[in-house]
């Protein structure tokens, strides 16, 4: 399958994506590579914050299940991160013009749609952040309530 278009597999849109390519998958995991760059939504001109570092392993979740549903011919839907355990990071910030690999491993699905994902970022072959992450992806994404009715 051509991977090369990040953005058939990430709901993610605009500056919000921050994903540039998937790296490599197989059976249970994916890997995506991402640039830190000035100007981004969220860092300040010499870096983002380590704390990223979960949004990041959220999307690299997001590419391995938009993948797998393109591989099924289903359409991509959206999850949500439902809980974060042992967020570690050697670094405090994610300096401009890393480049980063984040690597998912997929350790746990329910039958409710919950799942759970082994992360892990990785820069110059040294692994910088590592967490347990919990999503969810609901059978039904358009029941989830959006706050625009309030």
């Amino acid at each position: 399958m051509d991977t090369s278009d990040i953005a058939q597999f990430v709901p993610h849109t605009g500056p919000m994506r921050w994903l540039d390519r998937i790296a490599g998958y197989g059976d249970g995991w994916l890997e995506a590579e991402a640039t830190i760059r000035p100007g981004g939504p969220l860092g300040d001109g010499t870096g983002l914050g380590a704390w990223a570092g979960i949004e990041y392993m959220a999307q690299t979740i997001a590419a391995y299940a938009g993948l797998r549903a393109r591989m099924c011919n289903e359409p991509v839907k959206i999850g949500l991160l439902v809980g974060t355990r042992r967020y570690e990071s050697r670094w405090s910030l994610f300096p401009v013009g890393s480049r980063l690999r984040v690597r998912v491993t997929h350790d746990y699905s329910a039958d409710n749609g919950l799942s759970v994902f082994d992360c892990r970022i990785i820069c110059d072959e040294v692994e910088v952040a590592t967490a347990v992450l919990s999503v969810f992806q609901p059978a039904n994404p358009e029941a989830i309530p959006t706050g625009e009715d309030a």
